[in-house]
């Protein structure tokens, strides 16, 4: 793996731990940077620091620094939240505590939320310069003792990853896929969105013929005998009119849907949509921080092409990036992209935050391709997937 890439599909390393424990220093070390502010000061971490890089013998990783979770300042309780937000992408969590003082009620805390979230952890004793403790993995950010151990032992717990593919074990090397990517007001100027980029080089890498093509284009392509169309999920209704009912049809976001979150638990979510109450509250909420287009698909589409649908007004919210709400009792409803800038651990955590607390989530592109008529084409596909 290179520095190219996705950070999403990067192992996420966190390092937590009380005010003056010596996270930032101990980051520092490992990574061989400057990458966090290091001051005798407590607090001087305020906000969570990320970080690529290569890291051996990891690989490519997200290593990632937060604030003190004992935190007493006026700010300390949205920091300690913005830790919170942190440990739902953490593929491996790092406690260091201060050698000198031990196990705090705070660390203990911490220990208990990682058993929750079954998150793999270790626990690491800093400043060993100062005092060392028996059967216990101490180490020195500032002389730089047992730094490679500690490497190895965080090696050790790296999640065995089966591999996962977007679409490639559904086809066969040579098949032709036909990519429906309109350049409409939405597009990205001079470039494609990452959905598309990975299906496309997922594809490349597969030795599939691949034809890349705007809407009013798709029509003319089909005589190259495509066995798969896969269209912006925007897109469905006039593509489903143009592919022949013979030919495999998708989107991006169907997909992505699979491929990092739960596609049966988003599927469940399309019943909602017809159950759903005059100015009952929903949530939209998009795992990237994208410039807002006057004709957004989450702000403007979804939600015109949903009260068109049900007949109905709803007071619609609206999440981007990091941010989803911990308590969601207040919504009947939760539409969600398709997850592309969201590690499979935080997409994973999201749909099941809703599933604890009764609320139903669906993916874009499957709410799209119900309100179309076309849920079960669309997810042919995947046969082993039963729609009641």
């Amino acid at each position: 793996m290179t520095q190219t890439t996705l950070v999403a599909n990067r192992t996420h390393i966190t390092f937590f731990g009380c005010t003056n424990a010596g996270k930032s220093s101990l980051v520092n070390a490992i990574t061989n940077q400057d990458l966090s502010v290091v001051s005798e000061i407590k607090g001087t971490t305020t906000d969570p620091v990320s970080k690529t890089m290569e890291l051996l013998p990891l690989g490519a990783v997200v290593i990632i620094d937060t604030p003190g979770f004992d935190d007493t300042s006026e700010l300390g309780e949205k920091r300690i939240e913005k830790t919170n937000k942190v440990l739902s992408k953490t593929d491996i969590a790092i406690l260091v505590v201060d050698a000198n003082i031990g196990l705090s009620n705070k660390d203990n805390e911490l220990i208990e939320l990682f058993k929750k979230r079954n998150t793999p952890y270790l626990i690491v004793y800093n400043k060993s310069d100062i005092k060392k403790l028996e059967n216990k993995l101490c180490v020195s950010a500032k002389t730089g003792e047992n730094i490679e151990l500690l490497k190895e032992k965080i090696a050790q717990l790296k999640p065995e990853i089966k591999e996962k593919y977007i679409i490639k074990d559904k086809l066969k090397q040579k098949d032709t896929v036909i990519l429906v990517i309109p350049i409409d007001e939405s597009a990205p100027k001079g470039r494609i969105i990452l959905p598309q980029q990975n299906v496309l080089r997922e594809l490349l890498d597969n030795h599939n013929s691949i034809i890349c093509c705007q809407t009013d284009e798709l029509k003319d392509n089909l005589k190259h005998n495509p066995s798969l169309v896969i269209t912006d999920s925007q897109a469905f209704n006039k593509v489903s009119e143009i592919v022949p009912d013979n030919i495999l049809l998708t989107s991006f976001s169907i997909l992505f849907a699979n491929y990092k979150g739960e596609l049966s638990v988003l599927i469940e979510g399309a019943k909602k949509l017809k159950e759903l109450k005059e100015g009952d509250k929903v949530l939209i909420s998009e795992g990237c921080t994208h410039h807002r287009q006057c004709n957004d698909i989450g702000t403007v589409k979804i939600p015109n092409w949903i009260e068109k649908y049900t007949n109905k007004k709803f007071n619609f919210e609206f999440t981007q990036g990091g941010e989803f709400p911990k308590d969601l009792s207040k919504y009947s409803l939760i539409i969600h992209c398709g997850g592309c800038m969201l590690n499979e651990k935080e997409m994973k955590y999201r749909i099941k935050t809703a599933q604890d607390q009764g609320i139903k989530i669906i993916n874009y592109g499957i709410l799209i391709a119900y309100m179309n008529g076309i849920l079960k084409r669309a997810l042919e596909i995947f046969p082993e997937i039963k729609i009641s």
